[in-house]
């Protein structure tokens, strides 16, 4: 019975054992630990698709954006040519209009005028006249050299010739320039190709040589008349490119050719003007925003301006890795049209994210 007792206490110290090691092994099991998670800016090329992220690269560029400044467009001195007459008349017809686009020997109107046809008749004269006096200077020389007269005779005669073919000139130089007829009739027409600014006659009205019935401008050769602020006088001088950038997307492109010596003590600002290249779309008096561009000091490079944002206050690209994005603080030079171009913070050739910034900056927690 002794042993019966034993080996029951054995076998319930047994299970109890058993139920202590059961409960330290289920207490001292390690709990599962969450995954970690990714850094800011890791995304795979699953999620940057779904993002709708697209790159470019960034390229090299020698060009920098000094600043921009206001101007407005104007014409050069020779742009503006006056068409005159040297008679006075009647206009009989008038075939253009003020802002009509002529070509150079388009008629501008048709005249009536006496004097021309007193010009006619002295040409007429003038013809005559010179026909005798050719036949004296050459009689006068033969006699001359038979020793009939003195050779005064034929200095005589030979002045009496040039005089009368410097008349024949000048009336035929006067007819040919204005396009006067012997009836009367002259059709004054366009020195240069451009467009008409001022008509400054009508229908059955006179004209006279004192002023000018039509001013005709040449739109091709503008310049821009710039104020240049105090602040960027020391960094602009001749010889910078100057960009004007039209809303429909064309860029007029242009040179800076002379600047003032001195600031306008109203505006603190030194005047400069520029002549442009290509001018498609600007009239003159037009007021616009030109950005003036130089060589830069240090490399640089051109990314699309969609780019560059603020981060946390600061000018910011996305910058494209092999586990998805970095940010990289830059130095924002200028903005030309679509393009910014950046002085430090890029490197040619690293590509940056040109959309989805809006998400990325989200990733960030930048503001």
């Amino acid at each position: 019975m002794n042993r019966d007792l034993v080996v029951k206490a054995a076998a319930v110290a047994a299970l109890l054992l058993a139920l202590i090691l059961a409960g330290v092994m289920l207490f001292s099991s390690p709990k599962p630990q969450p995954a970690p998670a990714a850094p800011a800016g890791q995304l795979s090329a699953s999620q940057i698709a779904r993002m709708g992220i697209k790159t470019a690269r960034a390229t090299a560029t020698t060009s920098t954006i000094i600043g921009a400044v206001s101007g407005r467009v104007i014409l050069p001195p020779d742009a503006r040519v006056g068409v005159t007459i040297p008679f006075t008349g009647t206009v009989a017809r008038v075939y253009v209009m003020p802002g009509q686009e002529v070509r150079a020997g388009d008629a501008l109107a048709q005249l009536s005028s006496v004097d021309s046809i007193k010009t006619s008749a002295a040409l007429a004269r003038s013809q005559a006249q010179l026909v005798v006096a050719q036949a004296e200077e050459r009689r006068t020389a033969l006699l001359v050299r038979e020793g009939i007269l003195a050779g005064a005779r034929a200095e005589a005669a030979r002045a009496l010739r040039q005089q009368a073919q410097t008349d024949v000139e000048e009336n035929r130089r006067i007819l040919t320039q204005t396009g006067a007829s012997g009836t009367g009739d002259i059709v004054l027409r366009a020195p240069i190709s451009g467009r008409v600014a001022v008509v400054n006659v009508q229908t059955g009205g006179p004209v006279d040589p004192m002023s000018a019935p039509f001013i005709v401008e040449n739109t091709q050769r503008l310049m821009l008349d710039l104020q240049i602020p105090e602040r960027m006088v020391s960094a602009v001088k001749p010889g910078l490119g100057v960009s004007i950038h039209l809303p429909d997307g064309r860029v007029a492109t242009g040179t800076l050719v002379t600047m003032g010596a001195s600031l306008d003590p109203a505006t603190r600002a030194i005047t400069a003007q520029a002549r442009l290249e290509t001018a498609s779309g600007l009239v003159s008096g037009k007021t616009v925003t030109a950005l003036l561009k130089g060589t830069a000091s240090a490399p640089a490079v051109r990314v699309p301006a969609a780019a560059v944002t603020r981060l946390d206050g600061k000018d910011s690209v996305f910058v494209a890795t092999a586990k998805g994005f970095a940010v990289r603080r830059v130095t924002l030079a200028g903005l030309e049209a679509d393009t910014a171009i950046l002085t430090s913070g890029l490197t040619a050739g690293e590509p940056v994210a040109i959309s989805g910034i809006s998400e990325l900056k989200v990733i960030f927690g930048g503001h």
